[in-house]
């Protein structure tokens, strides 16, 4: 008996499951048809929405009116009070009310419902921060006036009419120059206990040039240096003044361009000085106008330097052959009238000048050191494969203003040609420093 009770429990048991089993599948079922069904008929609905906004539009498009309201479906979403209060008013629509206005409303509105997640803004905030604008409906349209078609001009009247053209020739020319006047005084007294003297200096300088450049590889260079300086000081009874810088300088080059920094190019460097040279306490002439001057003409090869963004600019000039030429114009007299003949600058004695063939060099820079500091520096150096002369001037300028400087000149020479002195064998230095006006254009 207890068997067949055990028993009739677990068919029921079994019955009750399946019932369950059953009842879960069905509800299964029916969720599914309504996720679908409210998904086909939201997709209805959307169609039906667009379908009223479309129409609406093309009604527009027709009319030639451009409507701004639809910016709301295409702006970053935002929480709008008008389709709140569409959707919670009691009274019926109005035959006033706007029918594309409500579409759009509507369509806000079922975003609201359904995806309120997307929503960002709201109007409220759109007004603390500058309002929005609710009606947009026509654009400004800007009332443009056209003009009547210009008639064409008539054929004889073009040929008959004079037309004077004017052709402007281009300058290739660039002119350029460099002005200083600078001074120096200085004062010692006679108790002072280092010693010392006191002097007066003064030093102007002119700097031209004409450079010539026909875009088309075809370059001329000139430049023309003037310089002179005087020096007066109480322990000279002999001069009441005497140079202490004395240059006339011209550098003449014809280039024409072999690559896009190279240059086939003829130099030609003349230069003698002004006025006659003194020591102190000498009676001697040491140097004169013409006396001596120096002339190379060289043939060879420049090279266009433009580096550090062109704050270093300038040239250098390499020449395997070049002609060189020393002449000096004047004998020299000494107090007791014998004649001093001009040996010094290595021409022979009974002779004034001087013929020579060699390679050549001169290395022309300009360094921008900073907004009111530059750099020029000039290096010669010349040999006949017997004797070596070697210049190289060092300039550094330092600008105050537009027109004020001060500048400092380094200026070493080494010459094997003349005579060996003691204490600084070929080699030779002169140096000064100076302050003043300074003009450059």
């Amino acid at each position: 008996m207890r068997k067949i009770f055990t028993f009739l429990m677990m068919a029921f048991a079994l019955y009750g499951e399946a019932q369950n089993t059953n009842h879960e599948r069905r509800n299964i079922e029916y969720l599914e048809y309504q996720v679908n069904k409210n998904y086909s008929d939201s997709l209805v609905a959307y169609k039906e929405r667009l379908d009223s906004l479309q129409e609406a539009l093309e009604a527009l498009d027709d009319a030639g009116i451009a409507d701004g309201r639809f910016y709301r479906l295409f702006a970053p979403l935002t929480f709008y009070h008008s389709p709140a209060k569409k959707a919670l008013r009691l009274a019926q629509r109005n035959a006033t009310d706007d029918g594309l206005e409500d579409e759009i409303d509507n369509t806000l509105l079922g975003v609201y419902l359904n995806r309120p997640d997307l929503v960002t803004n709201s109007e409220t905030k759109l007004h603390s921060i500058g309002g929005v604008s609710n009606e947009i409906i026509i654009p400004i349209q800007q009332d443009v006036e056209l003009v009547e078609k210009a008639l064409p001009i008539e054929q004889e009247l073009l040929a008959d009419t004079a037309v004077e053209v004017l052709v402007t020739k281009p300058n290739f020319w660039k002119i350029k120059g460099d002005y200083f006047l600078q001074g120096l005084q200085t004062y010692i007294s006679s108790n002072w206990y280092k010693g010392g003297e006191s002097n007066y200096s003064i030093l102007g300088s002119i700097t031209m040039e004409a450079n010539y450049d026909n875009q088309q590889k075809i370059k001329w260079d000139n430049k023309l240096e003037m310089k002179l300086g005087f020096l007066t000081s109480k322990s000279d009874s002999l001069h009441s003044f005497k140079a202490n810088e004395d240059l006339i300088r011209l550098t003449s080059k014809l280039g024409l361009q072999a690559t896009k920094r190279w240059y086939y190019t003829l130099q030609l460097l003349a230069y003698t000085q002004f006025t006659k040279g003194f020591k102190s306490n000498d009676y001697k002439i040491y140097s004169d106008f013409f006396s001596p001057f120096n002339l190379n003409i060289s043939f060879g090869m420049d090279y266009k330097v433009e580096a550090w963004n062109k704050k270093l600019t300038g040239n250098i000039h390499l020449a395997p052959i070049s002609y060189n030429f020393k002449y000096v114009g004047r004998r020299f007299f000494e107090r007791d009238n014998k004649t001093w003949f001009p040996t010094r600058y290595g021409i022979d004695k009974e002779k004034h000048a001087l013929h020579e063939f060699g390679p050549q060099y001169t290395i022309d820079l300009k360094w921008a050191i900073a907004e009111n500091i530059s750099y020029q520096t000039r290096m010669y150096g010349f040999t006949n494969l017997r004797r070596y002369e070697w210049e190289w001037e060092n300039t550094f300028t330092f600008n105050f203003n537009k027109y004020i400087s001060t500048k400092l000149f380094l200026y070493p020479r080494f010459d094997d040609s003349i005579a060996r002195d003691e204490h600084h064998g070929y080699f030779q230095f002169k140096e000064f420093m100076s302050l003043g006006f300074s003009y450059n254009f």
